[in-house]
């Protein structure tokens, strides 16, 4: 749960066991591992904000980049050449002249989603791959770190069909009550260190604790992401964990409050209750209206200061436009075919349900939501144009978020905040791998990075709805159609079909209809 103090009942069904989501299957899809594929004149757009090139040709050999030519640079002709097919005897040979090749795409904020929200874990991780989405970064493990600990351990030995997993367990989990102190704060992180933790994902956290956790942290080398919850923002908002040294900052929470200087706490209605989370949820807006404007001192030196830091925002744009046109995100083109009835239902306004808000959300909620996104954009923008790092994160799971289908939902949005396409491709990619140091592994195409790429028919900067699993609608001689241009993905050289999984998909969800009697989502 990732937008509100986690909600009680799910909780404690997850730690109970009951809910715990069952292992993925052993993977029964694609190439075999290791084996040598060829990709002949592809279009390469790097990830690293460079402008696409080629025709090139591609050797993935053991799960690598072995070799990019690119026949069409004469520096790289003289000292790469052609590749020598001779050399690769046994080598699959992919001819996909007029197709486009990017780095694999890097969520930095997901939830696998427990059997409340999803009727497998297949069913996530088909979803992910088929949308181009090659490593996950798990801020929660809220099915328990066992449960991710193993699942991204098979992933990483390619046993399940299934992106790379990195597990950041949340604050706390597991401890006999609260971390109060300095000492339990570091003994509990060395535990989760110890055990395989990639980081840590903090709601909040008395401030002694908290800041503690995040020096252990960093000393050893481990990522941290926090949502500052609004019950702790007075104590610690978003500039306080970034002096701690905090990796990302999730969501928005915490960043207006470190523009204050007229005031100290939000202006809530005086019969506020944050247990009440729609109207908390509805104060969120109004907050962002509260805080510094745009080209003000504070909203300036706020921003050169998160910059100075190094600290990385890691938005998520889309986990929260509902709260700006609730009719949108109800509807969207893709529930009846891909969103599982679980997820439907975990969807649908309810008290027992984190994020499930919308059943009475209205004009009053919406607009100052919409004014809120127009600050919040250019604030994030601002951020990347001093040097800033952002990442794409999803979220999805909540708040009528299909997965796969929110991560393509936040391209967009960063495109509506002001980024530049390239810079959109950068934040999926090499910005992930950045924020999660694997840089050196990944997030770029490279020679001797792991082969983790995305293929598709047309270039997505274009028209990045090309890339929903959906397809971007068109009218082709009077005829309506629908082409989803991610036709593979690879992850450290075994090519998915792309298609293949939708339809995996597919099938699961008419099947998990066929079990609910339910025709529609």
């Amino acid at each position: 749960m990732s937008k509100g103090e986690p909600n009680e009942k799910h909780d404690h069904e997850t730690a109970s066991g009951s809910m715990v989501q069952d292992p993925a299957p052993d993977r029964a899809e694609g190439t075999p591992r290791g084996r040598t594929v060829i990709l002949l004149g592809v279009m390469i757009i790097d990830g690293t904000g460079a402008p696409p090139y080629g025709p090139a040709d591609i050797v993935l050999r053991d799960g690598r980049i072995a070799q990019v030519s690119d026949m069409t640079d004469p520096i790289a002709r003289a000292f790469a050449g052609p590749v020598d097919m001779q050399r690769y005897p046994d080598a699959e040979i992919m001819d996909l002249r007029g197709h486009f090749v990017m780095p694999g795409l890097v969520d930095s904020h997901v939830h696998i989603g427990n059997r409340s929200q999803a009727p497998s874990a297949e069913y996530v991780y088909k979803l992910w791959l088929a949308h181009g989405v090659t490593t996950v970064r798990e801020v929660g493990c809220l099915n328990g770190l066992d449960f991710t600990l193993s699942e991204a351990q098979r992933s990483s030995e390619d046993a399940i069909t299934a992106p790379r997993i990195l597990p950041n367990v949340v604050f706390g989990q597991g401890h006999d009550g609260p971390i109060m102190n300095a000492a339990d704060a570091v003994d509990w992180v060395r535990g989760v260190a110890g055990r395989g933790a990639a980081g840590v994902k903090f709601f909040g956290a008395q401030p002694e604790a908290f800041e503690a956790a995040l020096r252990e942290l960093n000393e050893l080398g481990l990522d941290s992401a926090c949502h500052h919850e609004q019950k702790r923002v007075r104590q610690v908002n978003a500039m306080t964990t970034a002096r701690w040294g905090l990796r990302s900052i999730e969501h928005w929470y915490g960043l207006p409050e470190a523009m204050f200087r007229d005031r100290t706490v939000q202006n809530l209605p005086v019969g506020y209750s944050y247990s009440d989370e729609p109207a908390r949820y509805a104060s969120g807006g109004p907050l962002w209206l509260q805080t510094a404007e745009p080209g003000s001192a504070a909203w300036e030196e706020t921003l050169e200061e998160f910059a100075a830091l190094g600290v990385t925002m890691s938005p998520t744009f889309n986990i929260y436009i509902g709260h700006r046109d609730a009719a949108r995100v109800r509807n969207s083109e893709w529930h009846e075919e891909f969103t599982a009835p679980q997820l439907w239902d975990f969807f649908e306004p309810s008290p027992e349900s984190h994020g499930s808000v919308y059943g009475d959300w209205g004009t009053e909620q919406e607009i100052p939501w919409r004014q809120a996104y127009a600050k919040w954009m250019h604030f994030v923008n601002d951020f990347k144009n001093l040097g800033g790092r952002v990442t794409a994160g999803s979220d999805s799971g909540f708040i009528y978020k299909t997965f796969g289908f929110g991560l393509v939902e936040e391209l967009e949005l960063l495109r509506e905040a002001g980024f530049h396409p390239l810079e959109i491709v950068r934040a999926a990619t090499l910005a992930g791998a950045e924020l999660t140091g694997l840089d050196r592994e990944i997030g770029s195409i490279e020679v001797g990075k792991r082969a983790d790429l995305v293929v598709l028919s047309e270039n997505p900067l274009e028209n990045l709805k090309v890339m929903y699993g959906h397809g971007a609608l068109r009218y082709v001689d009077g005829t309506a159609t629908r082409e989803a241009a991610i036709k593979y993905t690879i992850k450290n050289g075994i090519v998915f079909d792309a298609e293949q999984l939708r339809g995996d998909v597919k099938r699961i969800v008419a099947e998990e209809k066929g079990k609910s009697g339910r025709a529609g989502a």
